[in-house]
């Protein structure tokens, strides 16, 4: 490595011969973009697709990549789902290579969001997960949505009925059932996340579910699950048999 001073009137600037930094990263002898042109984006790791997202093909940009995803215990789930004034802070990423990453993450839930949305019947509670995690698992706070469905588990409308702060969300079942007789509908499915990481559902969950089971009920109205949606996993309590 070689240093250089550069004296300009009373300024003095540090120079760096920077080979290492800016040495184009290679594979087999193929750049990132010479793989990208011959293999596929599906031919490169976790690292080196995180370089191209910051927009540069430098052996250090991977390296500081590996070491992102190294702060994140290898998760790239989790480098995408975090915050930019976090993410700018990690592995000395800094803030334009934090935009660029989560405006890519941005718009991969963008369209996970647009391809559940064209779930129209329910089967599972996996159909709910693919609709709304995409939508909820990244979020800092606490949503819920509810889902009313025709007696054969086709969607009619579904809407968010509350928004709350990091570790929980006030819903009104008295709302939520009377969209439902709007509708005309017999069932209703609920779905809120959980900031925390953890889809266990806590004792306010417990509550909340049997208050709209008990008030959807008075209508002849079921409620047909109530899942909870956390990083990477989900709860469901018709599953689980607790409805």
């Amino acid at each position: 490595m070689i240093w250089a001073i550069n004296c300009s009137k009373s300024s003095i600037v540090l120079l760096q011969n920077t080979n290492y930094q800016y040495s184009m990263y290679k594979d087999d002898g193929l750049t990132l973009r010479e793989r990208i042109a011959a293999r596929g984006l599906g031919s490169l790791s976790d690292s080196e697709l995180l370089a191209v997202i910051m927009g540069e093909e430098t052996a250090t940009a991977v390296a500081d990549a590996e070491r992102l995803l190294e702060a994140y215990g290898g998760q790239l789930a989790a480098v995408c789902n975090d915050e930019i004034a976090r993410l700018r802070m990690t592995a000395g990423l800094g803030l334009r290579r934090a935009e660029r990453i989560a405006a890519a993450a941005e718009l991969g839930r963008r369209v996970s969001a647009q391809q559940g949305e064209q779930v129209q019947t329910i089967e599972s509670s996996d159909d709910i997960r693919r609709m709304f995690a995409p939508r909820l698992e990244g979020l800092q706070h606490e949503e819920c949505w509810a889902i009313y469905l025709t007696a054969s588990n086709r969607i009619v409308d579904s809407r968010r009925v509350s928004q709350g702060g990091v570790s929980g969300t006030v819903v009104d079942h008295r709302l939520v059932v009377k969209r439902a007789l709007e509708l005309l509908v017999p069932q209703i499915i609920v779905v809120h996340n959980h900031p925390s990481g953890s889809a266990q559902p806590s004792v306010e969950d417990d509550r909340v579910t049997e208050r709209l089971k008990e008030a959807a009920a008075l209508f002849d109205i079921r409620l047909l699950d109530h899942i909870i949606i956390a990083r990477g996993s989900h709860f469901s309590y018709a599953a689980q048999g607790r409805l």
